[in-house]
Order: C-alpha cells, then structure tokens, then sequence
C-alpha cells in the first residue's frame, strides 16, 4: 500500500520531464467529449467526490475552472453548476476579496459519502441469507417525502417490493448510513425497519429479484461500460510513463461513468445474482487503472489546484484504500 505522503509531499515534475500526451488516448477522449459529453453539474459532482474530497473537501473556484477546462466546461457553465450546488445545499462559498472559495456541506459530505464508498468498495462476496425490510406505510410520510425516500433507498440498495414496502439483503451495507438517511429525509418517526429470514418451504424474498431490481438493464450498462473503457485503458499498458493531464481526464470520465453505473446496482450478494453477472469484471477494470495512474493524476490535480496556503493540502489517508488499497 502506498503511504499518502508518498505522493502528496512529493515535487510536481516540470514540464520538460513530463511524458508527451498519448496521440492514441487524445483521440478517444476527443471521441468521447464530441459524443458523450459529461453534463457540467453532474461532472462537477465526479470531480468532487473522486479528486478533491480527499484533499480537504474544498477547492477556489479558480482553481476548478482550470480544473474542469480539458472536459469542454467553460467558466460560464463551472460559475452556473457551482451556484445550482450551492443552492441545493451541496455547497458553501466563502468570499475571500474577489475570490470565492467552495466547501461541501456537512449535508454534502453525507452524499457523497453514501455514493462513493460504493463505488470504491469490492463487490459483496458472503451472505447470511437475511434481509433488511423498510415498511413505509401509506399514511404515515407524505407523497413528495415518499418519493424522496424511494430514491434514497434506490440509492443504498434497497429494491420496491410495493409503494410502502423495500428490502435489500442484510450487510449489503452499513446500516448506521441508512439510519442517517432516514434522519436526513425526517421519515425515522414515520417507518419501521426490520430484518427478516426466509422460512423453510416458502418462497423465498431471492425469488423476486428480478422484480425488485432491474439486474438485465444494469448488467447491459455494465457490458457498455467495460467495451467503452476497455479500448482506451489499454493504451496505459505497458508501464511507461503518461501524461499527466490525460491520466486526470481518463480516470475522471471512467469514475464518473461507473458511478452512474453502480448507483443503479444494488450490489446483491452472489447467490442473487446471474453466473454471468459483469459487476466484478467493471470493477476490476476500475482498480486496475485506478492503481495504475493515480500518481500521475495526483500530479496533475497538485499543478492545477492551489489553495489559500498554496500547496494543495495533502490526500486523506482513505484515498489510499480506495479500490483494496493504491
């Protein structure tokens, strides 16, 4: 495992000892912002959570500009995302002279927290065979609440098994988040939350999954994913050195790609899912790159990014166990 001042402390190399950009892997991110462009606000929410999360959470609005221009986001579109986040309580600004200076919410770091601890986590592999059951009767939570809640619960792995009633299996994640999600929608006072086992000669809750969950849609976002992904990362073999800029750009369209993708997985145990089942294989490709450039793209964000000190402050120690450990 590397130690987080491996990098971090770490002198940016100069220009002349950086690796040209890779004709191959400008081509293909060319293709994919002419194509598929990342929409800013949704991208800014990538950025965030996989790259400056884990550098203290807070960024000059400067500094994100620059960041964000290799995508095609212009400093119009940055400014607009920004403020839209803010307004939604994601963010808050703080003015330093003409500056301004943008840090997550503690309600924020609650989101991004719940989405990104399951982007990085390994697939679940054991199973006790329990459930967790959410009973959200009809009278007691209001219709805008409710369909906030389905979201959340969407979110955090749970499938509808009707308009009050959700399960997921039991350690399919941390129940302590569940109960912060329940407290951050103010739903605790208005549902039960139960655990449940399947009972010998009935069916058991396994045999609606295809119902709760939409395992064949997810499985084909997946089998994109990795043939989209797979043609580019290939071109990082070998290991030579790589451009540090191209490095950011491809592990940032790669995340913000499988975090889209793995929000919609529920991440179900094995014994519930197809042999087939392409989730692992996504994200092996994930971990592999990851592992493989995250030196390089550090090196880009410490040349990008700057903050009140100077420097950028040092990754978190939980970057670097991201993905099993970088």
């Amino acid at each position: 495992m590397v130690r987080a001042n491996s990098v971090s402390r770490s002198t940016p190399r100069t220009d002349a000892a950086r690796p040209g950009p890779d004709p191959r892997v400008a081509r293909w991110i060319r293709t994919e912002l002419s194509t598929a462009p990342p929409k800013a606000r949704s991208l800014i929410v990538t950025v965030w959570g996989d790259t400056i999360a884990p550098h203290g959470g807070s960024v000059w609005l400067s500094g994100l500009i620059r960041l964000l221009a290799p995508f095609g986001i212009n400093e119009r579109l940055t400014r607009t995302s920004v403020y839209r986040l803010a307004k939604e309580g994601w963010l808050a600004a703080r003015q330093d002279g003409r500056r301004s200076r943008y840090r997550l919410t503690r309600e924020g770091a609650r989101r991004f927290e719940h989405a990104y601890r399951r982007i990085y986590a390994p697939p679940a592999e054991r199973w006790d065979g329990g459930w967790e059951v959410v009973v959200a009767p009809p009278k007691a939570i209001a219709k805008r609440a409710r369909n906030d809640l389905r979201k959340e619960l969407g979110w955090e792995g749970f499938g509808a098994l009707g308009p009050w009633l959700f399960v997921r299996p039991s350690g399919a994640a941390d129940t302590a988040a569940l109960t912060e999600t329940l407290q951050a929608l103010h739903t605790e006072r208005g549902i039960a939350v139960l655990t449940a086992h399947d009972v010998a000669g009935a069916q058991p809750l396994g045999a609606f999954a295809r119902e709760c969950w939409n395992l064949q849609g997810v499985a084909a976002e997946y089998r994109r994913f990795i043939a989209r992904f797979g043609r580019v990362i290939r071109a990082f073999d070998g290991g030579a050195g790589h451009d540090p800029q191209q490095c950011f750009v491809v592990r940032t369209l790669l995340i913000h790609e499988f975090r889209r993708v793995s929000l919609h997985d529920p991440q179900l145990p094995a014994a519930l899912l197809p042999a087939d089942w392409p989730g692992p294989a996504a994200y092996v490709l994930c971990r592999t790159f990851y592992r493989r450039t995250h030196r390089c793209a550090e090196q880009h964000l410490a040349a990008t990014l700057e903050t009140g000190r100077g420097a950028l402050s040092p990754a978190a120690p939980y970057f670097y166990e991201r993905f099993g450990g970088l």
